[in-house]
């Protein structure tokens, strides 16, 4: 394949304990354009789907300031430089968010968030017999309220558009692909 894109220049332009923003200025030879682009890096993420061994999923509600109102997701966050591995951040954010624990963590898939802006992937697990252990370990700046709901009902969730949370609808994808349904049913 041609390369369309040559990168003249890149700097960091902010920076913080979550993010760095960069500058990349890149040539685009087809148009002969030159054009800044804003990138997001951010380390990879993680996020984990606890299942209960009666079928239900462990979920929390959270306050996002992004959308300034209090979400439906499932526990998460970045892979800390203390993780070994993602499946030890997935399974250290879902103690820490809801004082569950599970021996039975698989890897089920990986998205890149937004490969227009952002640098990063997040890496989804899936926690069979999930099990209440310690009390919650939150960060000081969270305040998670747990909710344990059936996993059909999860799905009725996303259809009602109650789960808005794109990284945790991808998570319930990859769990439906992990389950072998290749197609979800259409909204009654």
């Amino acid at each position: 394949m041609k390369r369309h894109w040559n990168c003249l220049d890149s700097q960091f332009k902010y920076e913080n304990r979550i993010v760095k923003v960069r500058e990349d200025t890149y040539h685009f030879l087809p148009n002969n354009i030159t054009h800044d682009f804003l990138v997001l890096e951010f380390s990879d993420w993680v996020n984990i789907i606890p299942e209960t061994s009666e079928g239900e999923v462990v979920m929390i509600r959270q306050y996002r300031h992004g959308v300034r109102r209090e979400t439906f997701e499932i526990p998460g966050g970045l892979i800390s430089e203390e993780d070994p591995d993602p499946s030890a951040g997935a399974s250290r954010e879902m103690t820490e968010e809801t004082g569950y624990t599970s021996d039975d963590i698989i890897h089920i898939g990986t998205v890149e968030p937004n490969p227009a802006i952002q640098s990063n992937r997040c890496h989804t697990y899936l926690a069979r017999n999930a099990v209440p252990g310690a009390g919650q370990n939150l960060d000081p700046t969270e305040a998670i309220r747990i909710e344990l709901i059936k996993k059909s009902k999860v799905y009725d969730m996303i259809r009602q558009g109650q789960i808005t949370h794109g990284l945790v609808v991808a998570a319930f994808a990859y769990l439906l692909l992990h389950e072998g349904k290749d197609a979800v049913q259409p909204p009654k």
